[in-house]
């Protein structure tokens, strides 16, 4: 957003349980709540990443009060590196572990569009 007005939306694919916050590492939930987009990584197993700061402290301890550790390395990310599959096939499900994946071209206009350190709400 800028000024109150909507700059860009994209179609995105969640976590493949994506209904309810995040509860604990492996349950392919992506986190809800505030958030900051802490850096960029040019070189993983996707086509480009923003980092998302989950777990916050809330999310650490809560994870400890039920005793499961709380996951991390959520991300925004571009396709799987090697993927065939046409990026909208892959864009019409919910496949991630818990990250927010956009199209490998999308992930290109969204890094340059957003700054590092932006605040954002992840909200079903």
């Amino acid at each position: 957003m800028e000024n109150g007005e909507v700059v860009k939306e994209y179609r995105i694919a969640l976590g493949a349980n994506p209904k309810g916050h995040k509860q604990e590492e492996g349950d392919n939930r992506t986190p809800e709540g505030d958030y900051t987009l802490d850096y960029v990584i040019n070189d993983s197993a996707f086509y480009r990443s923003v980092h998302i700061s989950y777990p916050d402290a809330i999310d650490r301890l809560e994870a400890h009060r039920r005793g499961v550790a709380p996951g991390g390395a959520i991300k925004i990310h571009g396709l799987k590196n090697g993927e065939t599959q046409s990026p909208q096939f892959i864009q019409s499900f919910d496949w991630t572990n818990g990250c927010i994946a956009i199209t490998n071209e999308e992930m290109d206009e969204f890094i340059k569009l957003v700054k590092m350190g932006t605040l954002i709400t992840i909200e079903w």
